[in-house]
């Protein structure tokens, strides 16, 4: 039965990538297709450049796209057109949310209720139709949208005062708690484009991974931190490299290398990958998106020693269609280790791709497992 559904979706998404190579526009609206590349999802008929196929993701629908981190090409506007009805009802009630949070500045007034009785749909019916299509609930949806008007609006230099009342906060205590675990930093900070806000970080050499799996190194550890925990952890093959990294991914902050500060955290770390610890104490900062953190929550309920396909991740979510989401999700989790996204494989027990090399995966994967038995 599994082998069939395979199959199936072997086809359609080889149906799928011919339209994309013919730029056939009779399919304009049951389908988009995202290219890894650029970061940009098209309607089949795209004029521009054809990708390569190994950098296409296809999706039903423009919506799954977005939330899979994606951006609307500029010019053929796959948002356009859309053949599903419930993308299109999902979509509308997006904009309606959107627009809510502009014109009402009012925060919590807009109730799961009002927006049934607004789109004729039972509370139950809406929600339900809402999470499938996006994979959130209208009310985290409704926090992500004042979450990212607060940030335009700090970026653009308006006070938090401004920021908090413009997004519908009803004070700046309700913004201050809801928002700064999101932004990593106090709003005041985050307005002054994070210039102020200090990123401790330390390397550390593989001498334990050269040692455990004979030789075959992971390279080169960075850990970064805030104050208010881990927010990055990266491996590579030189410090270099791995500082290049840091001020790509903090390109404002200031950057203090604290090897003593932060001993405790790389020995946990030490002890994690090497599998002695299974839980360690490890905070972490990271910013997500609602999608991501549904997907990373699930990583970390992984058992050591133990893997799970893409498509059991995303079934475990509740989004089983959203294969290629979850594995989007995996390529851009911050915390190597900390969130296990190295135990996550392809369908045929294949390890798939990882961030920091495939070597990496299946040594972390032998450690793990050579600890449990």
């Amino acid at each position: 039965m599994k082998r069939t559904s395979q199959r199936a979706l072997e086809q359609i998404e080889g149906r799928r990538w011919q339209a994309v190579v013919d730029r056939d526009g009779s399919l304009d609206g049951t389908f988009v297709f995202g290219v890894s590349s650029t970061g940009i999802f098209c309607r089949p008929s795209c004029p521009a450049k054809r990708p390569r196929r190994e950098n296409v993701s296809f999706f039903d629908h423009p919506l799954q796209a977005e939330q899979a981190g994606y951006r609307a090409c500029l010019r053929c506007r796959p948002k356009a057109v859309d053949g599903n009805p419930q993308s299109a009802l999902v979509r509308a009630i997006c904009r309606y949310i959107e627009q809510h949070i502009v014109d009402q500045h009012i925060e919590d007034r807009l109730t799961l209720s009002l927006l049934a009785k607004e789109f004729r749909r039972s509370p139950f019916h809406l929600q339900r139709t809402f999470k499938s299509v996006l994979g959130v609930s209208p009310k985290a949806y409704m926090d992500a949208c004042r979450l990212r008007q607060v940030k335009q609006n700090l970026q653009a230099g308006h006070s938090v005062t401004a920021a908090l009342y413009a997004a519908g906060y009803g004070s700046s205590s309700r913004l201050y708690e809801r928002t700064a675990a999101q932004l990593g930093m106090t709003p005041e900070k985050y307005r002054r484009g994070a210039v102020a806000a200090v990123v401790r970080y330390t390397i550390v050499g593989s001498k334990f991974v050269h040692y455990t799996i004979a030789g075959s190194p992971l390279g080169r550890m960075l850990i970064a931190a805030t104050d208010k925990g881990i927010c990055a952890i990266q491996f590579a093959d030189s410090d270099q490299e791995l500082q290049q990294g840091l001020m790509r991914e903090f390109p404002f902050a200031t950057r203090r290398r604290d090897d003593e500060a932060m001993s405790e955290w790389r020995e946990n770390l030490t002890r994690l990958i090497e599998g002695q610890e299974p839980n360690p104490s490890l905070p972490l900062d990271i910013r997500a998106t609602a999608f991501q953190r549904r997907v990373w929550e699930a990583l970390q309920k992984i058992p050591r020693g133990e893997t799970r396909s893409y498509g059991a991740v995303a079934k475990k979510i509740g989004m089983p269609k959203a294969t290629r989401a979850i594995a989007r999700a995996c390529a851009t989790n911050p915390v190597a280790v900390a969130i296990p996204c190295h135990r996550v494989v392809r369908q045929d027990g294949e390890l798939g791709g990882y961030r920091w090399g495939v070597e990496r995966k299946e040594q972390l994967l032998a450690l793990e497992k050579q600890a449990g038995s």
